[in-house]
């Protein structure tokens, strides 16, 4: 479950902590997931949605889970490097509460 204070992001997610794991994120999933990948050291995320096949909102967090950058709208077959590094990367299929750099996450 992710969460911001009282209020509910996310009520089921796919937790990603191997380099397989997040090689295959949510590649040929037809259904509407979310994910949280656990990063190893603080980096650059370098995403792409070949064979995603619906968009998603990406969210970048830092060590204390503070969110740092956000894509938007991240469609299909596309790809994208963030700007800032990060420790967590949550990725969001499913519907879910509008979410602001700034905000502070739980899981």
């Amino acid at each position: 479950m992710i969460k911001r204070g009282n209020q509910i992001i996310s009520e089921e997610e796919i937790v990603c902590k191997t380099k397989a794991q997040m090689g295959r994120g949510l590649m040929f999933r037809l259904e509407k997931k979310n994910l949280i990948m656990y990063l190893t050291k603080e980096m650059k995320a370098y995403l792409h949605m070949f064979f995603v096949f619906y968009p998603i909102d990406v969210l970048l967090l830092d060590k204390n889970k503070k969110v740092i950058e956000i894509k938007e709208n991240f469609k299909p077959f596309r790809e994208w490097h963030s700007k800032n590094k990060g420790h967590y990367i949550i990725e969001l299929g499913k519907e879910h509460l509008e979410v602001s750099v700034g905000d502070i996450l739980e899981f």
